[in-house]
């Protein structure tokens, strides 16, 4: 075994001719199974690995490791900056962590580059002509996981975007369409109600679009984004969007392109890529010899071509596309329909080794010399600087838990607290106002978002709030929260409230 790598070693290591260092982990339920089978299938293609092998998942979760991770699986890790992954079980209950989302913070991986191809008509699909990439920001957004418990009935979850975050996305799509010759972005968000998250992601898009002017570039809105990709998949070509709506989006990209169990999926950062099949462990099938191994054979195929071991990994897409065209097909290949004579995990294995050399004919065949799988690292990839604007204070949200109360009466307490430099402007429950001027049918809850406004005429200070959130809380007021409003550039940094 080759000595350990340092992390600064990540680039080197992938540049050079020898064996590829990779830590794999064989996971849960069905993952041995198919892990087994890439691995048989990598070895007689001719890719050079220098393998580490790791654990990870279920056997760690019960013996105490709540992230299901432990010291000598991150060090593997670091040393290989490489990890193919087979599928891992996730118990229910209460301070577990997700693995997934550990890995893919802790490492860095940004972007998540999800391929979804049609193989008709070998596979079952009503759109034949599919071939759909998504790169999903992977570190961000509602997978934060910041959430609280405010009150007996409310409960939160914290969306964070960051222009840093969303301008190293956007720019790894364009960079990924431009390296496999692709023809169209498009950037899929919900930024006609989260103006200020999701309508910073837009105007990210936009600007940086601006310097890959050969691309043809569209925005949509995910809810008809969603309904597109399932009725027409041709319309698009790659897509970039946020981490929630990029989760969903590939499930239904690979669902609709023929089966969850054929696609694979990099998780790519500028230190760390890890590969692995988007399916899960299915650990009621486990055993049985019937999973499909295609989605983390391709994923290891994607590994390849990002380690420069473009030769083997074509031989092995190749023999993949021959064993598909010839119908070799595992039971979930053919929706329902079961093909005549299906195979199981190592049937599947054995007929992609028995192809070696081989190209498909009515399926395109792979170029050695072809599209790299995931962009170019984005080390050189130009990534803005965030902007320091200049802040002013102008005013804060008060966060109130107030059972039972009324809206009047509610603004009246408050108002009575204290009469400056702030104003109270508004209160609303669930983000809809109900004072000044609400409507009665609105339901109400104990969760209160009470907005105090500075006095332009009046200097305003930090400590000004602070003060109001202490008699606040003096008058017997129960503040669970607060958010200070800024003028950031002169511009508002909040939003209004709905109906205000």
């Amino acid at each position: 075994m080759n000595a350990p790598l340092r992390k600064t070693d990540f680039a080197a290591a992938q540049a050079s001719p020898g064996p590829l260092p990779v830590a794999i982990a064989r996971g849960d339920g069905i993952g041995p199974e198919i892990m087994d089978a890439t691995l048989r299938v990598l070895d007689a293609g001719g890719a050079a690995l220098d393998v580490r092998e790791i654990r990870l998942g279920e056997a760690l979760y019960r013996a105490g490791h709540s992230a299901g991770i432990d010291d000598d699986a991150w060090s593997a890790i670091d040393a290989t900056g490489l990890l193919l992954k087979a599928p891992i079980t996730t118990p229910l209950g209460g301070g577990v962590k997700s693995l997934n989302v550990t890995l893919r913070k802790t490492l860095g991986l940004y972007a998540n580059v999800r391929p979804a191809v049609a193989y008709a008509p070998f596979v079952p699909t009503r759109h034949p002509g599919m071939d759909v990439v998504i790169v999903r920001e992977n570190e961000e957004d509602l997978y934060a996981g910041i959430e609280h418990r405010q009150t007996a009935d409310v409960y939160q979850c914290l969306k964070l975007v960051s222009r840093s975050g969303t301008e190293r996305i956007v720019r790894h799509a364009f960079e990924h369409a431009r390296a496999q010759g692709r023809r169209k972005v498009t950037c899929v968000t919900k930024s006609n109600i989260m103006k200020l998250t999701d309508g910073l992601f837009d105007r990210v898009f936009r600007e940086i679009g601006a310097d890959y002017p050969e691309i043809e570039q569209e925005q949509m809105i995910v809810d008809i984004a969603a309904a597109k990709l399932a009725a027409d998949p041709t319309r698009f070509d790659t897509i970039v969007t946020t981490n929630l709506y990029g989760d969903i989006l590939s499930d239904i990209a690979a669902e609709v392109a023929g089966s969850v169990g054929l696609a694979p999926s990099a998780n790519i950062g500028t230190r760390a890529a890890m590969f692995e099949a988007i399916h899960g462990s299915a650990p009621d099938i486990a055993g049985q010899d019937v999973a499909n191994p295609s989605g983390l054979l391709l994923a290891a195929v994607m590994m390849l071509r990002h380690g420069g071991q473009h030769e083997a990994a074509a031989r092995i897409h190749n023999a993949w596309l021959k064993a598909v065209e010839d119908g070799v097909a595992t039971p979930d290949m053919a929706r329902g329909n079961p093909p005549a004579s299906p195979v199981g995990t190592r049937g599947f294995a054995d007929a992609v080794v028995a192809r070696l050399g081989e190209t498909p004919r009515a399926l395109a065949p792979v170029d050695p010399g072809g599209h790299p799988a995931a962009a170019p690292r984005p080390d050189a990839a130009r990534i803005d600087a965030p902007a320091r604007p200049a802040r002013t204070l102008a005013g804060i949200d008060v966060f109130v838990n107030a059972p039972d109360a009324a809206p009047e009466a509610l603004a009246a307490r408050l108002a009575a607290v204290w009469p400056g430099p702030f104003d109270l402007q508004m209160i609303t429950n669930r983000g809809v106002k109900v004072w000044p001027e609400g409507n009665g049918r609105t339901l109400l809850t104990d969760h209160w978002r009470c907005r105090f406004v500075a006095d332009p005429e009046v200097a305003t200070s930090r400590t000004a709030a602070i003060e109001l959130v202490l008699r606040l809380s003096r008058a017997g007021i129960d503040v669970i929260k607060t958010e200070q409003l800024y003028l950031v550039g002169g511009e508002r940094g909040y939003s209004l409230g709905q109906g205000q």
